[in-house]
């Protein structure tokens, strides 16, 4: 193997690791948790969203000022 594939393989799941975290996580939190869990996950990544847009706006500004 090279170098590459041992650092790229431990992030790659196949079907059997996907279906057991989500056995796990059925274990851990319960049929009735994984909706809530979802929904925070959702309002985290669109807030992440929001933040990252906020922040390209401002570098665009910063930019547009610094060339008049």
């Amino acid at each position: 193997m090279t170098s590459y594939m041992l650092m790229v393989y431990p992030l790659v799941f196949g079907t059997w690791e996907i279906v057991i975290i989500v056995l796990v996580v059925l274990l851990l939190f319960g049929g009735k948790k994984i909706p809530e869990l979802m929904k925070g996950l959702g309002q985290g990544v669109r807030s992440f969203k929001q933040g990252m847009n906020e922040v390209e706006k401002e570098i665009k500004e910063l930019d547009e000022d610094s060339n008049k």
